[in-house]
């Protein structure tokens, strides 16, 4: 019998024991400093997306600050974040195409430097418009494009 893959929104619930919190490695610290790390569960990276309103922003990074926060830890592991992100995009992406109103405005969470995701659902297309229907101007810069001012437009992310 053939294994059927998991739905997007199956991935998103699927904490697979996070959040763990652990202590860097000499090896680790030479990348990301001495102190603790925490691996986020999806759900809590998907939280944090969700609270970000209607014309304002958030990127990988603050997201990793406010996760830091919650679990009182040095930092927030780059790389599960920004997998959960994109994981968390398309379960919003899967749930609209089922006709849930209320998803995830993952559109709203920029990479480092106010970058837009290009591997989040729709591409650049309906990321740009999804984005100019909430205020933002998209820039173009070489193959790259960014949101405009995004530093003037943040989202104060709880812990």
């Amino acid at each position: 019998m053939p294994h059927k893959r998991k739905s997007w929104q199956q991935k998103l619930s699927d904490s697979k024991g996070h959040p763990t919190v652990f202590e860097i490695s000499e090896k680790q610290s030479k990348r990301w400093g001495s102190g603790t790390c925490v691996i986020p569960a999806p759900m809590e990276v998907d939280e944090l997306m969700r609270h970000v309103p209607n014309g304002r922003l958030t990127t990988i990074d603050n997201l990793r600050k406010a996760l830091a926060r919650r679990h009182h830890a040095t930092i927030a592991c780059p790389i599960t974040t920004g997998i959960f992100s994109w994981i968390a995009a398309h379960a919003a992406a899967e749930a609209e195409a089922e006709g849930k109103k209320k998803t995830t405005p993952y559109w709203r969470t920029l990479k480092s430097g106010g970058e837009v995701n290009l591997k989040y659902p729709g591409g650049i297309a309906a990321l740009k418009r999804k984005l100019a229907a909430e205020g933002h101007n998209v820039l173009q810069k070489r193959k790259r494009f960014f949101v405009e001012d995004f530093e003037t437009k943040m989202a104060v992310l709880g812990a």
